[in-house]
């Protein structure tokens, strides 16, 4: 069955929804160099991490100038993985070490997606902006993301422009790992809708063929 996080929590009350909906994971953005409602502190970020129950995995997701930074952060927040957004093949791989799974972010048709699998523990295809910060609210190629689903041999995370709406597609098209929205289930930039929550994990995992 496929995976789903829930990314960009700002709020105790949105993890709440977020883990009483059934999602599999949980994103807490801080430190990233794009400008976005869904930003808090790393401080905020373990204490919304403190209250996530156990078998929801906590992803950090961030934007690092180096591996020491990136280490300094996951101290901080003390997540179960860590997701880089403008991160080289090399800063993933020098990251390797850690405690924690590393998810690379990448563009569809980035051409060293390849690199990127060799060193991450899982990758999340996003549609990429020009800072490489993603979480643009756009869909991609789902077909090309598909593809690359099949050549590799890591999981792959569909994320960019999914909603309530057209998840169960892309699920069915991609056949993803897992699938990742932040703005496709929000009242505002960086509050949850619950009911929007509970629709997009419901649309996510229903069977194949189910209506």
């Amino acid at each position: 069955m496929t995976r789903v996080k829930i990314c960009g929590l700002t709020r105790e009350a949105d993890v709440d929804a977020a883990v009483a909906a059934g999602t599999d994971a949980v994103g807490l953005i801080a430190g990233v160099t794009v400008d976005t409602p869904r930003d808090v502190s790393l401080e905020r970020a373990a204490a919304l991490e403190a209250t996530v129950p156990p078998f929801v995995t906590t992803v950090l997701v961030t934007m690092p100038a180096d591996a020491a930074e990136a280490r300094e952060r996951i101290d901080t927040v003390s997540p179960d993985a860590v997701q880089l957004h403008a991160a080289d093949p090399q800063l993933v791989a020098d990251l390797g070490d850690t405690a924690v799974d590393v998810l690379a972010v990448v563009d569809p048709t980035d051409p060293d997606i390849d690199a990127y699998a060799e060193a991450a523990d899982a990758l999340l295809v996003d549609s990429v902006d020009a800072e490489g910060g993603g979480g643009t609210g756009e869909t991609h190629d789902w077909e090309r993301t598909a593809a690359i689903v099949d050549s590799l041999s890591v999981p792959v995370v569909l994320a960019g422009g999914l909603t309530p709406e057209n998840v169960a597609e892309a699920v069915t098209t991609v056949d993803p790992f897992a699938v990742d929205t932040a703005s496709g289930v929000e009242s505002s930039g960086g509050v949850k809708d619950h009911d929007a929550i509970r629709a997009f994990v419901e649309g996510a995992t229903r069977p194949r063929g189910a209506v």
